[in-house]
Formats: C-alpha cells, structure tokens, sequence
C-alpha cells in the first residue's frame, strides 16, 4: 500500500510502498511531535504520515543542511528517501535564506522518474508550488540529430557547435543592436549584459529564411522538419545563409535555424513552469512545444533551468567537466545537492573523469594543423591571413608545424606499439586477424603497480617534444580551430580538445593516473579499417582516473550542502573517505563556512529495511569460498558433474535447492561464463524454464527481462556484474528469490583495477587498498541484487549470499561489510539444511 496523499487530490505514487505509518523519528523510535519546530517540513510532505524512518531521514538531512553540511545515509527501499530528500530540500529552500534549489543528480532514468513524480505529489498540496525541471543530453533534444540529418563521421556536440559559431556570426550586431520584440517569451535569459552583441531583428529574419515558402498549417508536416510527433516552421534539410547575409565573395554558410529563433527571442523561452504537470516540465513538454514555436530545445532548457526551484539531472550534469557547463549559473553556495545511488558515485565519476583519444581523433587533430599549414603555403597573403589569426592568441605558425609533426609521431608510435604487443599475445595475427581476441584489449603504458612515468610520455622526451611542447597543445590546437573557423576553411577542427588532452596526459600525477592503450572491440562495419588490427579494434590512448574522491571533493565543496544516499552505502565510513567526504571535513574552508573545527560537518545514518522480518528468508550459505582456485574452468565442466570437483558439487547441490523455489529466481553468478554453467546444469535439474543472461545488447536484455517477466516460475542466471542485478524493479511477483554465489569482484589482474588499487594503497594506506577498491564495492553489488526480492509491504521472498566468504569468523570474510540489520537477520546455512529450511519457509506462503 502506497503513501496516502495529503489531500482528496490524486498525487503520484512516492516510490516506497510500505503501509502507512507514522515515523519513529529517531533511532530510539520515539515518535516525533507533530507541532514541533522541528517538523515544520511537513508542509511540503506529500502524504499524511511518513514512512517508519522517514521523519528521521528528512530531519537528519535538514540538520546536514542547515550547517552547510553532507549527511551520507544508506536507506533500504520502503524508507522513501526520494520524498525524504526533497521534503528536506524544500523546507531549506522555504525556510531558511540558505539555499535557493535543489539539485539532484541520479545515474538511473527510473529514479530521475521518480523525484519527478515525487515532486509533482509534492506540489500538488502547495500553494506556492516548486517550479522543477528535469535534464536530459543534447542528442535527445535536437531535432537535427533525432531525424539522422547530421553526417554519421561527427557528433551531435562538434555539428551543433558549429551551427551555433555559424549561427552567431550571421546574427552580429552591426553598431547598435535593433530592438526586436522577445516573440512571446515566457522566460528570460538571466544573463546580465549591458549591452546585446547580437541583433535580435538579423536573428528573427535568420530564423525566417528557414520557413518553405508560402508556410501555412496546411503545409506542416509536408514540407517542414518534425520530431516527437510535432512539426517545426522550418524546411527539413539544414538550412544556409540567405544571399541577403552572405559577404561578397564567401560562401553560404550552413545555421540552425532554432539557434537563430533564440537569439530573437532575446535568449528567452517560449514556455514556463506552468506548461508541466505541477510546475514541473520534463522533456515530453518542453521539446515538442519548443519546436512547434521554432526554438531550440536545448536553449529552452537552459533558459528554464536557470529560473527553476529544483533541477533534475543524471550524474554528468554535476561531474562531467563537458556537461557541467549547462549549469554554471546554479552550481554555487546557494544549491541543495542531492546525489541518488551514491553507491555508484566512485564508478562513475571514475569515467567521466578519464580521457581518451582515439587514433582517428590523432589523426584529425594532425590534419587540422596540415590544412593550416598548407594555407599559408598557398601564397603570400594566405600566410599572412594565417600569421594575424594566430598572432592574436599568441601562437607562431611554427608552433602548429610543430604540433603536427608530434601528431604524425605518436600516430606513428601508438601503431608500432600496438603491433608489438598483438604480436607478444597472438601468434600468426598479421596473416590472420580473425585469430584476435572478440574483446577490448588493455595495453598499460606503465607498471601498474609502480608509480613511474609512463612509455609515450618517455619516448616523447627522448624525441625532444618536452614538457614546454605538451604544455602549448591546448593552447595552440585552440588557435587552430579559430583560425579554420575564421577563415572559412570547409572542415570541423577538433585540434582544440585534443591538444586539451594530451596537455592533461603530461600534467596530471602518475600515481592518480594510469596511460593506457585500449584497443576497443567492435563489429567489422561499425569501424573504419585502417592497419590490419584495426579491423578488429578502434584504438586509442585513455587516461584513466584512479583516483576521483579529490574531484568529487571539489565539486561538492563549491555546493551549499547535501545529502549522498542510496540503499546500499555501508560501510559508511569507508564511503565518505572514498568519496572525499571525510578530507572535506577535516580541510579548512576559505570561505569561512567551518562548522565543527575548521572544516564541512560530514553526518551518517543508517536505516533498516522497514518491511515485516516474517515475510523473508535470509541465509548465509556455508560452502567452501568459490574461487578461481577451488572451482576450476567452468568451459569444460560437464552440466551433468561427471567432471566436477568438490566445490562445484558443492554450490551445485545448493543452487538447485534455491532454484526450486517457487516463483521466478533470480542467480547472480560471478561471471558470465560461470552463469552458463550454472544455467546448463540447472536446465537439467529443475523443472522450470531456465533463461541464461551473456553480455550482449541492451535490446537482448531487455527481451530476456520481459520473457522472465512473462509468467511465474522461471529462473533467471547471470553475471552479478552485468545489467540485471541492479536498478531493475523486480517489483510484486516479478522475482520471489535472488541467490548471489561467490564474492563479485571485478578482474583483479586487469591493469586498470590494479593501479586503482595502488593508487588507494598511496591515500588510504596498503593495508586499506584492496579492502576500499575492490571488497566493498564487490559487496556493495551484492547487496543490490538481493535487495530486488523485498520491495514492499506484503512482498515474499529469499535472499540468500552463498559462499563461506559471506559468513562471520571466516577467512576473507565480508560479513562486517554488510549492514548492520544484514549482520543481524541472516542466517548461516549449509547445503545439506537448505531445501528443508526453504520448504518450511515456503509453506503456507506462495508468492
């Protein structure tokens, strides 16, 4: 039973559905007083009561809050910590003169959907309601780009920054800017400029020249561009610039004609907050309205975000230095942040902090600086043309001659090297490239282990290209792609970003740092053929961070305050060293907001999975730990076990028991290779269907989800680290039983995993290294599958961890990884007693 809404008016469903109950308020279970000061946040509550914990969590978060704080909390579902958050964001928002929004990020599309919903539940019961919007990326929202009218070789990102350089250009005031009416703009830019540099009447004239001639209603959609079922002004195929803008003797220039309508809207958007359900627009109000007025999306986002009381984005939004950009103007003191599955936060981060750059991207960026070159060479005055554009950024041609020669070098190196290696690992490759593995390939540029100065970077000085060259790339491929943009010259530069990374591959620190060559696998015609391993593999050379809490730390610091939450956090104090949390408290603060000593107050909580302890089995299944070493290769065991040793015997006998369970099951194995073997030996065992997960695409999972989905009874075997053991809602009787066998550790020998792990080793110490990057999050993964088997009040089920390493006392044991309630309600088990106990749990209760 779901929360029930505060008034007679319908309001979505919170995401929590246990009953309704009043909140024990603290951790004594003291309910707390409803006219206190205290809960003054029941006003932007949703619902009549909360949840058990809930009241908790929303004024623990205040608490956080209002000292200018973080609270990391791990919370079970049914604890409703999307209304908790909100309903604390809110009241600091209303009450206090702390914070002006709220910003929450999420890694998960059902949980953006969630606070969404949340917050329209809230609004509806306010008067004065929260005006919200929801993020999502540029190639979801231009309509060029949705219609497959940009060309395949360029990304949505380059083509629309081209068009909006192109777009701006034509649209430049000539002395004075016109005054042009703001074509019914709901909201404004905020930007604060004295005085426009665009000529609102060139732009609305720019947008117009887009329009089929004679446009009417009944020539929408016949001769006009349309996407998500609405038609926009304008021609379908991109348009040029009019004669009328074009000076003699150039070339018309390809526009967006939805850049152009912006600009003449003075930057404003054609829509408000009062367009969405609640107050809260999503994409499904402001992209169709925005093209049907024939204004860029994007923009319309960016207008509205800059006006809204809560933000709604994904992790990169916040973390990714590209994205992060869209909100410059929210991300300051003033902003309650709230990261979701924060769980995933050090992944994540993780990758959007490292860089590659690919061979092709090299080569690109080598030619870019050529066509420069070859410009000047063309006569006298081209290389004066030339000289003046990059005389003003302060860059000599010479310069470029030497970026590209270094280009042309490590173009050069990167084959030799890959070859090298493919011919250490494959013998016979060259003759034969179908003998190369059907994988991504690592190539370390160091000693993992060791904290050294990686192969390129020593080669590059022994070519004489030394740190005052790889200090002047950015610069001088920034030059490079202004001088081709200023001169008409007809190609898309990306010099600039790639002179940007590899400035960053000389700078940033080894230890926190691993250079690789990857060598990603993909499909013969989704790659461009060059050498003879490139027609297995797109190389590239990655910068990888190991080590992303010092980022995490920054960024949040430039925030007011927040709360980091998921259902599965602890343990805590290992999450707020990883996360940077512990350094940003006990650092001081410049800006002079110190609250315990001379740094940020870091709080923890912890609650309890609020659902009936009578509707669960949870058991600690005691088997010799399932390594690599005890189990053996599971391509060559036998389904039938003629070929078994002990241990797979062993976990055999035990999977069988759970598998016959009743109800569909879920088994989370450690790999996909052992879920094969697990899936074959129980296709033969139990008289069920047996589905069998492989990494593959994300439409096959999704059609082997809905086939397990399809009807009761099934089981379901897979990789506890691929797609299906987490943010998947295996809600009501979508799964009765979930078995993780054996610790999911990530591949300890891979080069990557291993310089994360020396890279912990150096901050947190050696004897914490494997223990911070590879145990706990290992566990982490394990407690979110078995958390998709209790998801409500009258939901039935059986968690079960197998594996000795799972149990207390043992060698390795995870068992103080788990929660504290884990630690307390699990059982230990061995095989022998499994089918009876599961019989006896099962008996009278059917899911």
């Amino acid at each position: 039973m779901a929360h029930k809404p505060r008034s007679m008016a319908d309001a979505p469903e919170s995401e929590n559905t246990a009953t309704d109950q009043p909140a024990e308020g603290s951790d004594s279970g003291a309910p707390a007083d409803a006219e206190s000061p205290q809960e003054l946040w029941r006003e932007y509550f949703a619902f009549e009561e909360p949840y058990q914990n809930q009241g908790d969590a929303v004024e623990r978060i205040i608490e956080a809050g209002k000292a200018r704080g973080y609270l990391a909390m791990e919370g079970p579902c049914g604890t409703g910590k999307t209304m908790a958050a909100l309903t604390a964001g809110a009241t600091l928002v209303r009450d206090t003169d702390l914070y002006d929004r709220i910003l929450v990020v999420t890694p998960v599309k059902q949980q953006l959907q969630q606070f969404v919903e949340d917050l329209r539940a809230m609004n509806t019961g306010l008067d004065d309601p929260f005006d919200g919007i929801s993020l999502v990326g540029k190639r979801d929202l231009c309509p060029y780009e949705r219609e497959e009218l940009f060309p395949d070789d360029e990304s949505v990102y380059d083509r629309c920054e081209s068009l909006r350089e192109n777009t701006a250009h034509l649209i430049e005031a000539d002395g004075g800017a016109k005054e042009a009416p703001a074509a019914d703009a709901a909201l404004e830019n905020d930007d604060d400029e004295d005085e426009k540099w665009w000529d609102p009447g060139l732009a609305k004239d720019l947008a117009a020249a887009a329009r089929p001639d004679g446009l009417d209603q009944r020539s929408l959609g016949e001769q006009t561009l349309g996407t998500d079922g609405v038609d926009s002004p304008y021609r379908p195929e991109q348009p040029r610039a009019p004669e009328s803008m074009v000076e003699d003797g150039g070339e018309a220039t390809l526009f967006c004609p939805f850049e152009a309508d912006w600009y003449a809207r003075n930057k404003g958007s054609p829509i408000d907050f009062s367009d969405g359900r609640d107050n809260v627009v999503t994409i499904d109000e402001y992209l169709p309205k925005s093209v049907e007025r024939g204004t860029c999306p994007h923009r319309v986002m960016q207008v509205m975000l800059q006006h809204a009381d809560v933000v709604i984005g994904n992790y990169n939004h916040l973390f990714d230095p590209k994205s992060r950009t869209l909100l410059t103007d929210v991300l300051d003191e003033n902003t309650f942040v709230v990261v979701d599955e924060a769980h995933r936060l050090e992944e994540r981060v993780r990758d959007l902090l490292s860089s590659r750059v690919g061979k092709h991207t090299l080569t690109r960026a080598r030619n870019d600086c050529n066509v420069l070159r070859q410009r000047a060479n063309q006569s006298t005055e081209h290389k004066q043309q030339v000289k003046e554009v990059l005389n003003a950024r302060d860059v000599p041609l010479d310069s470029v001659e030497q970026a590209r020669a270094f280009y042309d070098d490590v173009i050069e190196w990167l084959d030799q090297r890959v070859r090298s290696h493919l011919d250490g690992e494959v013998e016979g490759w060259r003759a034969d490239p179908d003998r190369l593995p059907e994988r991504d390939i690592e190539v370390p540029l160091r000693d993992p282990d060791t904290v050294e100065q990686d192969d390129l970077t020593k080669w590059a000085m022994d070519e004489g290209y030394d740190g005052s060259m790889w200090r002047t790339l950015a610069r001088v491929g920034a030059a490079v792609d202004d001088a081709i943009d200023e001169l008409g010259l007809p190609r898309s530069p990306v010099a600039g970003p790639v002179g940007a990374i590899m400035n960053d591959w000389w700078e940033a620190g080894h230890a926190s740092f691993l250079r690789e060559i990857e060598l990603e696998y993909s499909e013969a015609d989704e790659r461009a053929v060059g050498t003879a391993y490139e027609t297995r593999y797109t190389p590239g050379l990655l910068l990888y961070n190991c080590m992303p809490a010092r980022a995490i730390r920054e960024i949040l610091d430039g925030l007011g305050g927040g709360v980091l939450m998921s259902a599965t956090l602890e343990p805590l104090d290992v999450f707020t060293q990883v996360a940077g949390l512990r350094h940003l408290e006990e650092e001081g603060n410049p800006d002079g907001r110190a609250v315990d000593g001379d740094g940020r107050i870091v709080r923890e909580a912890t609650y309890d999975l609020p659902f009936p302890e009578e509707n669960r089995a949870s058991y600690l299944v005691d088997v010799r730990p399932f390594t690599a070493r005890n189990r053996g290769d599971p391509t060559v065991m036998d389904p039938l076990g003629e070929e078994w040793n002990p241990t797979r015997d062993e976990y055999a006998h035990a999977l069988r028991a759970l598998a016959r369970s009743p109800g569909n099951v879920l088994v989370a194995m450690p790999s996909y290779a052992e879920a094969a073997w697990a899936g074959a030996y129980l296709q033969e065992s139990v008289e069920k269907r047996v589905l069998v997960d492989e990494s593959s695409s994300n439409e096959a999972t999704e059609r082997l989800k809905q086939s397990f989905f399809s009807g009761e009874g099934r089981v379901l075997v897979t990789s506890a680290r691929g797609t299906l053991t987490e943010g998947v809602d295996y809600d009501g009787a979508k799964l009765s039983t979930c078995a993780v066998v054996g610790v999911p550790l990530v591949n300890i020998g891979s080069p990557r995993v291993r310089a994360v792990q020396r890279a912990y080793g150096d901050a947190f110490g050696d004897e914490s290294a494997f223990e911070y990057a590879l145990t706990v999050p290992a566990v982490r993964r394990a407690r979110q599958a078995i958390g998709r088997v209790i998801r409500g009040v009258d939901e039935i089920g059986v968690r079960a961890f197998v594996g000795r390493r799972y149990c207390p006392g043992a060698r390795h044991s995870v068992f103080p990884y788990l929660s504290p309630d884990e630690r307390e309600e699990f059982t230990r088990m061995t095989p022998e007693f499994l089918a009876d106990q599961l019989d006896a749990f099962w008996s009278g209760r059917r899911p």
